[in-house]
């Protein structure tokens, strides 16, 4: 057996076990994800040896070093031998500030994101999916809509679909949906819901409003807990939900209300230390976010992200803002390091 048959069959023994991942065994699967990647991900492999990080060293998660996220700036990042069937992209004003996530199998990622969805929320063909996703439908590449496609095609509700500028066929629907007790998910941009419950407060009350996050330099910016007063108000609702993902995710994290979210069953959010990369921060501290996303096997799945939060003992996470240039540093010297030894 050569060595891309090798790595195809730990793939495929790794990708059946991610399938049906539970929480109790998450801890020895990313040990040996991490072991897969650390062997055929050439560029997650030379990161290591820069770090003199040995593979047969990590005996746990804790332990294993994360990438920075800045590599899906720079590199075609791939864990075995795959050409892409799909790319995801970031919003970004120049090629230089966008983020590629690479796919082999864009039907695993649906899989995966019903899953996590439904662990939260019950299936999602239960649901009128109605989604209010501007900044994103007017780009290509985006995650975010390649999702919300797929729960849209398997919602049994033939009204679900996208509002891009038809602003008052979608507040029609609402109405219906909340007066007929109709299952509904409202999926929206930050900036979009904002501006739909200024133009069209409503008695949404039942109707779960989901806001993905972001201005994108359509609005001033708001504190989440901001936002989710004025949605609240407008639409009558007790509770905000809100989805945490990115292009450089394959699993999301979801929130019920108040900003506390919890990971699939795929992901865990770790925390490290804001002014040095390489230490974990204890649970409950406020620091930089480390994600593990096991569903990202065939990338990358140990990402230093720039977000910072703080995680708590039971999983759960608040996200607190962004790092600021000083507070990448650690991170971008890592990046140098290895930028200047490929």
């Amino acid at each position: 057996m050569n060595e891309r048959q090798k790595a195809e069959t730990i793939r495929n023994g790794l990708i059946q076990r991610i399938e049906s991942a539970i929480d109790t065994g998450f801890e020895a699967l990313a040990l040996d994800v991490f072991q897969y990647q650390s062997r055929y991900n050439p560029l997650y492999r030379h990161f290591l040896q820069l770090l003199g990080a040995s593979p047969l060293a990590v005996t746990r998660v804790a332990d294993i070093p994360f990438l920075p996220i800045q590599f899906f700036k720079s590199h075609h990042i791939r864990s075995g031998y795959w050409d892409p069937a799909l790319a995801f992209s970031s919003s970004g004003t120049t090629a230089a500030a966008t983020s590629r996530h690479f796919l082999r199998d864009p039907e695993f990622y649906r899989r995966n994101a019903r899953r996590g969805f439904t662990r939260f929320y019950g299936p999602v063909e239960d649901y009128c999916i109605l989604a209010l996703l501007p900044s994103y439908l007017e780009r290509s590449g985006s995650s975010l809509v390649f999702m919300a496609e797929d729960f849209i095609r398997q919602s049994r509700y033939p009204r679900s679909g996208f509002f891009l500028y038809n602003i008052e066929e979608l507040v029609g629907i609402l109405a219906d949906c909340k007066k007929n007790a109709v299952p509904t998910l409202l999926l929206g941009v930050s900036f979009a819901l904002w501006e739909l419950a200024e133009q069209y407060p409503m008695d949404l009350g039942g109707i779960t409003i989901m806001e993905t996050g972001g201005m994108k330099g359509r609005r001033r910016e708001l504190t989440r807990e901001e936002l989710h007063g004025i949605l609240k108000s407008a639409f009558q609702v007790e509770a905000v939900h809100s989805e945490y993902g990115m292009t450089e995710l394959l699993s999301q994290a979801y929130s019920r209300g108040g900003g506390i979210f919890y990971p699939s069953s795929t992901m865990r959010v770790l925390t490290r230390e804001i002014s040095d990369p390489l230490s974990p921060e204890k649970p409950g501290k406020t620091g930089a976010l480390n994600i593990v996303d096991l569903a990202n096997l065939d990338t990358i799945s140990f990402i230093a992200a720039d977000d910072l939060g703080r995680v708590y003992a039971d999983g759960h996470f608040e996200i607190l803002g962004r790092l600021d240039a000083s507070d990448a540093r650690g991170c971008n010297l890592l990046i140098a390091d290895v930028e200047g030894n490929g």
